[in-house]
């Protein structure tokens, strides 16, 4: 009888990869598509950094315009909105493979009380939404002399 060395984690993999498997098929493909074309949901990519004075949200965007995009901020809530469609140059039927995703998104962030929501800016450049939102200025301490009698 031969020795066979167990691998446990290449057995982690396997279901590592069953389960994405999983998922995929049941949330990403069209009922009855194996492999065929079928035109994704769409969630954008962000970044959100903070600085001294600011939060910065910055969106991936390709093939958007700024017509295409609306940015709202209303009760500490930031509601991004847009839709990009479906290029209508090349008929459906003649495709062999659609990756891109087409179609409407909403990404809705929850923001902190320091924000500053009338000083609110965003800038669309090279596919890129960049929205700058000023935080508040902190009450400094206020030093106070204490005299002696």
């Amino acid at each position: 009888m031969a020795l066979v060395r167990w691998e446990p984690f290449k057995d982690l993999l396997s279901i590592h990869d069953r389960m994405n498997k999983l998922f995929e098929d049941a949330f990403f493909r069209a009922p009855g598509m194996e492999e065929g074309i079928a035109k994704g949901t769409w969630v954008p990519a962000v970044d959100i950094y903070e600085t001294q004075n600011d939060i910065v949200l910055k969106a991936e965007l390709p093939g958007l315009e700024q017509k295409d995009i609306t940015v709202e901020v209303k009760d500490n809530i930031l509601i991004l909105k847009g839709e990009r469609k479906f290029e209508k140059e090349v008929k459906e039927e003649n495709y062999h493979r659609i990756e891109r995703s087409y179609g409407t998104f909403q990404r809705v962030f929850t923001l902190p009380g320091t924000v500053q929501q009338d000083k609110v800016k965003a800038k669309f450049k090279d596919g890129v939404l960049e929205i700058t939102m000023s935080k508040e200025e902190k009450a400094k301490p206020k030093m106070i002399k204490v005299e002696v009698e």
